[in-house]
């Protein structure tokens, strides 16, 4: 015989202001917790209902990401703000003691920043070891320039050695974000920094080889000042074109990723991938318009270049596929390539018409100007994608990299100072007296000497 079955009405309880609230809502990660009071427990019933019925999934990792971009940025940012504060200190000290030094200290810097990323855990320990690789970047970059600068007078030579210096630099962009990607994804945090430091190491010692570090004093009195080197216009509209230039990309850097995560749904590989046509374009347009840009004139490959940089901002939070990305994320590549390799020898040239050819100074400016992009725009991007979303941040500074074009035109025929305005800038006073000033020149600088000669007889 089948027995009928008899339900049991559920037993009602009295609504009460905590019947809602299951015991087992109090543990999280086995640790048990008791509210201290009645506010306590309708603060914390508040929080859980509020993210446990108004947040989907979905919407709780797009916060989780919009907060953690915020701290990805202040990560990206300290090396270049750190970068920033030390360059004014290593120029000058290679007016001193040459460009060698600095430049292996440099690598030291970086090889021991390297080793604390391969074995760093927690976010203060890396911060660290990113704050440390500005120093290291700044003695590096404002030495090599300099070096280039001096070992090639003449603008045609010095735009392809420095093509093909910035195209070393793209290289190592171009390996970068793929490689870490790769590596991180099938060997883990630790295996990428070590091979890093490897190659580091493999630097310092063709450095200890083919440049043997020695101290080569220049003489102080044939240096420019920095006042003097920031107070030129021509030189600040120079120094401004690479600041924005990189400042779009900066903010990509750690952004982008999270917007690929949070919009795309991309894997870590991808995400390292989406960097690959710009460094690969960055790397042609390096090469390419350091020979190039002296035919065409700097000022001119520049502007195009800085236009392109803004459209291709703009066109960037259209896509909305990892394959969308390469047709913008390549032309942003290509016109960044276009303003450093052309910027850069341009600043070695305001230096031989306007003031002396010394170069350490002038360097340390345009490093200045490439690490002020790579502070400002890692450490806005994650408060900017916070508060106007990542499409408004990038049109912004597309928009303000349009706005900037025309004021390159000042560089197309930038006037030389004469010969008694470099002589009055180069000057030092001792003891109420003007000290002798080299003139770059070599027939200023006889007639200098023979008049002197003269004088004394």
């Amino acid at each position: 015989t089948v027995q009928p079955v008899t339900t049991r009405e559920p037993v009602t309880q009295p609504y009460t202001e905590y019947s809602t609230i299951d015991s087992s809502d109090w543990m999280h990660n086995n640790i048990s917790y008791e509210p201290n009071s009645e506010e306590e427990m309708e603060d914390e019933e508040r929080e859980y209902h509020h993210h446990s019925t108004t947040l989907s999934p979905a919407q709780r990792k797009h916060r989780e990401l919009i907060e953690e971009n915020v701290e990805t940025g202040f990560m990206f940012a300290s090396k270049a703000i750190v970068q920033l504060i030390t360059n004014p200190f290593v120029g000058p000290l290679t007016h001193r003691i040459g460009y060698s030094i600095p430049m292996f200290c440099g690598f030291i810097i970086m090889f021991i920043s390297t080793v604390i990323f391969a074995f760093g855990r927690s976010y203060s320990v890396l911060f660290v070891a990113r704050a440390l690789q500005g120093v290291g970047s700044s003695c590096s970059s404002v030495s090599g320039m300099g070096m280039l600068a001096e070992r090639y007078p003449d603008d045609k030579e010095r735009g392809n050695a420095m093509g093909i210096a910035l195209g070393g630099l793209a290289l190592g962009v171009l390996i970068g974000p793929p490689f870490g990607g790769f590596m991180y994804e099938f060997f883990g945090k630790t295996a990428p920094f070590l091979i890093l430091a490897c190659l580091a190491l493999a630097d310092g010692c063709l450095q200890l080889l083919v440049l043997q570090p020695a101290v080569n004093k220049m003489e102080e009195d044939e240096a420019p000042s920095l006042k003097a080197l920031i107070s030129d216009p021509y030189i600040l509209v120079a120094a401004g074109a690479i600041t924005f230039a990189n400042t779009g990309i900066a903010m990509l850097e750690p952004s982008l990723p999270i917007h690929m995560i949070d919009v795309m749904k991309s894997e870590k590989l991808q995400q390292g991938l989406a960097f690959l046509p710009a460094s690969i374009s960055y790397a042609i347009g390096t090469n390419l318009f350091g020979p190039l840009g002296h035919r065409m004139g700097r000022w001119k490959a520049s502007l195009i270049g800085l236009a392109i940089i803004g459209i291709s901002l703009m066109l960037v939070p259209l896509a909305t596929s990892f394959h969308q990305l390469i047709i913008p994320m390549g032309a942003l590549g290509f016109a960044i390539g276009m303003v450093d390799s052309s910027m850069m020898p341009e600043l070695g040239n305001l230096v031989d018409l306007r003031h002396a050819a010394v170069y350490g100074g002038v360097y340390a400016i345009g490093d200045v100007a490439f690490c002020l992009g790579f502070a400002v725009g890692p450490s806005l991007s994650g408060l900017l994608v916070k508060t106007i979303g990542f499409r408004k941040m990038l049109n912004g500074i597309g928009l303000i990299c349009l706005i900037y074009c025309p004021f390159l035109m000042y560089l197309k025929n930038p006037p030389a100072k004469s010969t008694e305005e470099k002589n009055d800038e180069n000057s030092h006073l001792v003891f109420g007296e003007k000290t002798k000033v080299k003139y770059a020149n070599f027939d200023d600088q006889l007639m200098e000497d023979t008049k002197v000669y003269m004088e004394s007889k």
